[in-house]
């Protein structure tokens, strides 16, 4: 799991108005990946752990990671990101179908637009070092 979570089922269910997923602690720290990948130009204030201490900044990431995990309940992504690459898949015989678009957000990740346009209103992307 990730090292660091940015949000807490209470927060998703505060987000999205509905009850979270049984999985809704994996499907977190998945997208808490996601955010950190977005994230690595970013400059902010971190305690030891390595979490941020602004209080608008735990907002702007919790807010982030909500947002990445309704996108990827959205997509059908179960937070592996392998869900949207391909228009039709099967199993056996092994049959894809047609190649979507790859992630096109910061650090190479699927970044759900809602997560962006929060981490990008917080003043965490672009990550700009002064």
């Amino acid at each position: 799991m990730a090292g660091r979570i940015y949000a807490t089922p209470e927060q998703f269910t505060a987000w999205t108005g509905q009850q979270p997923p049984a999985d809704i602690e994996r499907l977190l720290a998945r997208a808490s990946e996601d955010v950190d990948a977005a994230l690595v130009t970013a400059v902010y204030a971190t305690d030891a752990l390595g979490m941020p201490t602004d209080p608008r900044v735990i907002q702007a990431l919790a807010d982030a990671t909500c947002a990445q995990v309704e996108y990827q309940q959205a997509t059908g992504d179960d937070g592996t990101g392998a869900a949207g690459r391909w228009g039709s898949v099967s199993l056996g015989p092994v049959s894809l179908g047609d190649r979507r678009d790859g992630p096109t957000a910061a650090g190479d990740v699927d970044l759900a637009p809602r997560a962006h346009r929060t981490l990008r209103g917080a003043g965490l992307l672009p990550g700009v070092i002064w």
